[in-house]
């Protein structure tokens, strides 16, 4: 191969792949672009190919993996239509690639610049406020070897302060209009701002979260609901993307 992207290591599948390619393993980030692609697959047809790896092996460390996404990180979509093949990291970045490229009549987007705006608001706040928080909530209260009571307090609270944040949007509050989606006019759009918050927030009661505190959202918890239900989103996170045993 002329360009180095691919090396023998990198898994046959994924180097011999024509069309777009995604490396995932079904955790909240890769549920986002798993889902998109399902939505996508129901509006247009569209075609890829998936490799799941096993992030608890440190496959995302390897050589191969890193050349096509030096964070070594799932997910990671590559564009083989693209010359050379073309990667794309980050869990944003993708689901903006792909309503770019995919999303031709802007089912999961906007033409209207201001609402494309508010999508691009409510996706970068997720991104960049939301799952960190979660993430880090996830880590203290569940995983790290030592308990540290300020760090579960903190990151416990931050992401309830975040979830109040979608509430406050999706009830209305200072707008009068509540809202079933994050982005667009009237009661919103199903858009890519909701695909990519969602996954991480329908795990609340993973991430330590009690009904009791849930029940102060009651506007997230039906917006939950109503994603949850739909067809695509439950292939997203279902069996055709489960760790292989």
């Amino acid at each position: 191969m002329s360009h180095s992207l691919y090396i023998d290591e990198t898994p046959a599948a994924v180097k011999n792949s024509k069309g777009l390619h995604l490396i995932t393993q079904s955790t909240p980030n890769g549920q986002k672009v798993q889902i998109f692609l399902e939505e996508l697959k129901d509006v247009y047809g569209l075609d890829w190919e998936t490799t799941v790896i096993n992030i608890g092996t440190n496959e995302q460390k390897k050589e191969w993996f890193l050349r096509l996404n030096p964070n070594g990180r799932i997910p990671t979509l590559i564009d083989n239509t693209q010359s050379p093949p073309f990667p794309i990291m980050e869990t944003s970045a993708i689901l903006l690639y792909l309503e770019k490229f995919a999303d031709k009549n802007d089912q999961f987007g906007f033409s209207d610049p201001v609402e494309r705006s508010e999508a691009l608001q409510w996706l970068f706040f997720w991104h960049g406020s939301g799952a960190p928080y979660q993430g880090q909530a996830n880590h203290f209260g569940r995983m790290a070897p030592e308990k540290l009571p300020y760090a579960i307090n903190r990151f416990h609270n931050e992401t309830l302060r975040v979830y109040g944040v979608l509430e406050i949007r999706l009830s209305g509050k200072y707008t009068g209009e509540p809202r079933e989606y994050l982005a667009g006019k009237g009661k919103g759009k199903y858009s890519v701002a909701d695909i990519g918050t969602w996954p991480w927030i329908k795990g609340w009661s993973f991430s330590g979260f009690s009904q009791e505190e849930m029940n102060e959202f009651p506007h997230l918890l039906k917006w939950i609901d109503r994603i949850a239900a739909r067809d695509a989103v439950k292939r997203g996170i279902g069996e055709k993307y489960a760790l292989k045993k």
